[in-house]
């Protein structure tokens, strides 16, 4: 199980669901990118926030 800080996850003001649905596509896009006879060590949800936490990727805003 993560634990991790959430509020420092939170850095621009993003909300909880915000931090949810990008950290939930970035695992998916994990998942679509590991060929199929690899095998998945770490959840590609663990894989996705520390990712997040080493500022590998960041949550964007669509402006409409």
């Amino acid at each position: 199980m993560l634990n991790v800080d959430i509020q420092k996850l939170l850095k621009n003001g993003e909300s909880r669901y915000e931090l949810v649905a990008a950290t939930a596509k970035r695992a998916r896009m994990i998942v679509d990118n590991t060929p199929d006879k690899v095998p998945v060590v770490d959840k590609p949800v663990s894989v996705a926030v520390e990712e997040l936490e080493e500022g590998k990727w960041s949550i964007v805003h669509d402006e409409d």
